[in-house]
């Protein structure tokens, strides 16, 4: 597993952003790019957010359950949701597409929805603390996608193999918002630029949401038990 340290000083700079932003437009509220804003859930009615009404309506599973992944923690958010799959189909008689497994990757999580290629540019695994397990370096690339045979504890606990099995991935609109904003000033970049480069390489499959916190919030609406994986 890989090595994942406290990182109280990102989460500083992405409270201090974040609270930049706010202050800017007043009222609490910050302006984000349209696919991470508008009207979030109604109570019992589908979200403003198309794409995110279809992949909370995705959750119809027999057994159902949502793994928040706030911090990276060593992939152990991937591995319980292999485990929870593994054990649900042997306790219960049931095959992974029969039950819903939710992944929603925030704050600090976000570079496990990411291609490698993310990883060696913006230098994720320096910035979020990563190290690679063979090197104990910073990780260049995504550990968790694509990984070399017997690289992971857990066969089928990758990102890609999850999202092969059912699992749906849902990753932060805001945070990628506000740590874009953080790279872009230290690299002078454009923020804007460096967000939808961040949306353009996702791993297949993960789906960005207003926020990580309403769609930790939609899935338990739509029946997820909840585990705290970060």
């Amino acid at each position: 597993m890989l090595e994942n340290e406290a990182f109280t000083t990102h989460r500083r700079g992405f409270l201090g952003k974040l609270a930049a932003a706010s202050a800017a437009v007043g009222l609490g509220r910050f302006s984000v790019p349209a696919v991470a804003s508008g009207e979030i859930l109604r109570r019992g009615a589908a979200a403003a957010d198309p794409q995110f009404a279809a992949w909370l309506n995705k959750i119809t599973g027999k057994h159902k359950i949502l793994f928040d992944i706030p911090e990276p923690n060593g992939g152990f958010g991937l591995a319980w949701a292999r485990v929870y799959l593994n054990t649900t189909n042997d306790t219960y008689g049931t095959k992974d597409a029969e039950n819903s497994v939710v992944v929603v990757l925030r704050h600090g999580g976000i570079p496990l929805g990411m291609q490698s290629p993310m990883w060696a540019k913006y230098k994720f695994g320096e910035f979020f603390k990563i190290n690679d397990g063979a090197t104990n370096a910073p990780a260049t690339g995504n550990p968790f996608a694509q990984p070399k045979p017997g690289t992971l504890p857990i066969p089928g606990m990758a990102v890609d193999e999850l999202i092969s099995a059912g699992v749906l991935f849902g990753i932060c609109g805001v945070a990628l918002t506000v740590y874009s904003g953080i790279f872009a000033k230290t690299m002078n970049l454009q923020a804007d630029a460096v967000r939808k480069d961040w949306v353009a390489n996702l791993l297949p499959g993960v789906v960005v949401v207003p926020s990580g916190v309403v769609a930790v919030g939609g899935a338990q609406e739509h029946g997820c038990a909840y585990c705290f994986a970060g």
